[in-house]
């Protein structure tokens, strides 16, 4: 039985929530391995939907087990609060696996966050607020504070300590900001340990011996490719890896444990916070993408700004995290315009480029190369089977992936848990 990677093959935002959801079914266990409570997921059950930000999307899955691996950033607060809120609408949430590994986000990384943005000014990031890229640089620094930690007072006490040391100084020096206690930081993390302790592992024994056992073990990205800290649009990304390759290092499975990556891709591109965005439109087609589709960020509450699909940026995802497959979302939103550009190709100073380029002036300085293709007015949502799509539907499908370099496995026409089309199964 297979190990999976599933993940963004965009900006995120393309979906990974349904589509983790619609294997959960079959799946033994889901993992996050990477980012923190700035990712969101939107899952439909019935004529419910839940807003998951740090949990895995399996856990509203009877007989999975979701697992927060150690290349999350957690924030202790957000984790128990949506543990509470699924435990309030009848969601078991007892199975949970968090790895004792996984670096913690304290307040002094939101305070750090927040006024950093703002000294930025007009050379901000768009970070989420939230801590995530704080706390990634106190792990690399060698000065993070893990989840086993809370169950050492002394060596916590020493950690917090340790980071506030410069914390302080840059607060109160450059940023004109009061130095944040120890002593109360200390105190609110181990007001936690109790509440956190049933659910701490070793999850990188526990995901090894589930492979070796032949269960299925699903690696849920938490942002998509082109937000990846190495492969993305530096420095517009997130602080992890969210390419295939961090399900290895984020989870502690080794490569060759992995059977099949699956990438999200939407049928139009999206993209939140700041950075170029080649395809990006400020028309009413523009407008009418983020109606129809609902484009607005689970986790930030902010417009996503929407574009055409992009096709260049589909093949770069397919390369670096080596896709076996796309799992298509949101076709129903293109319903209605009479033809569909899609960008095959970027002008770059006069020149045509077929492939994503390395250079950050480059890219922002890259104008879309489209191609027009057909497009539909039938509803398309109760379709069951690709051939129930229209004509031109299924034109457009084969086209993306033609030029995406994967197959198209599972297409989603609506927003419904059942609302989608499976080609090819992924296990």
């Amino acid at each position: 039985m297979p190990a999976l990677v599933l993940l963004g093959a965009q900006w995120g935002d393309e979906g990974k929530g349904k589509a983790t959801d619609l294997l959960g079914g079959s799946v033994d266990y889901v993992v996050r391995y990477q980012g923190g409570n700035n990712a969101g997921h939107t899952v439909v059950v019935g004529d419910q939907k839940y807003a998951l930000h740090l949990l895995p999307s399996g856990i509203l899955s009877p007989g999975c087990v979701p697992v927060i691996g150690n290349g999350v950033v957690v924030d202790p607060a957000v984790l128990l609060s949506e543990l509470s809120g699924l435990n309030e609408r009848g969601i078991d949430t007892s199975k949970l696996l968090l790895s004792g590994n996984a670096h913690l986000i304290t307040p002094y990384h939101t305070t750090m966050d927040k006024v950093t943005e703002r000294f930025l000014g007009s050379r901000k990031i768009g970070t989420t607020g939230r801590g995530i890229g704080p706390a990634y640089a106190d792990k690399i620094n060698r000065v993070g504070i893990r989840v086993q930690d809370l169950y050492d007072e002394s060596i916590l006490t020493q950690k917090v300590e340790a980071a506030l040391d410069f914390k302080n100084q840059l607060l109160a020096k450059l940023y004109n900001r009061r130095a944040i206690e120890a002593g109360r930081i200390v105190e609110e993390l181990l007001g936690y340990a109790d509440r956190l302790k049933p659910f701490v592992s070793d999850t990188t024994l526990v995901l090894n011996r589930a492979v070796d056992e032949g269960k299925v073990v699903l690696f849920e990205g938490g942002q998509g490719t082109l937000l990846d800290i190495d492969h993305g649009t530096y420095p517009f990304v997130t602080s992890s890896n969210a390419t295939a390759g961090g399900a290895c290092t984020g989870a502690g499975v080794g490569p060759t444990k992995i059977d099949r990556v699956i990438g999200i891709l939407k049928a139009y591109t999206t993209r939140v916070g700041s950075g170029p965005f080649p395809t990006e439109l400020f028309d009413d087609d523009g407008e009418a993408l983020r109606r129809i589709g609902g484009e607005r960020g689970v986790t930030t509450g902010r417009d996503r700004r929407c574009g055409w699909f992009d096709a260049v940026i589909a093949r770069y995802a397919t390369r670096v995290n080596g896709l076996t497959d796309f799992f298509l979302t949101k076709l129903d939103v293109l319903t209605g315009w009479e033809r569909v550009p899609v960008c095959v190709a970027y002008e770059i100073d006069g020149k045509r480029v077929e492939e994503l380029p390395y250079s950050q002036t480059d890219f922002h300085h890259a104008k879309p190369v489209y191609e027009f293709l057909p497009g539909w007015s039938e509803d398309i949502t109760k379709a069951k089977t690709f051939a129930d799509l229209p004509k031109n539907a299924q034109g457009y499908v084969k086209a993306l992936e033609e030029m995406s370099g994967a197959p198209i496995s599972a297409i989603g026409v609506g927003p419904g848990r059942t609302e989608t089309i499976e080609i090819n199964s992924f296990l």
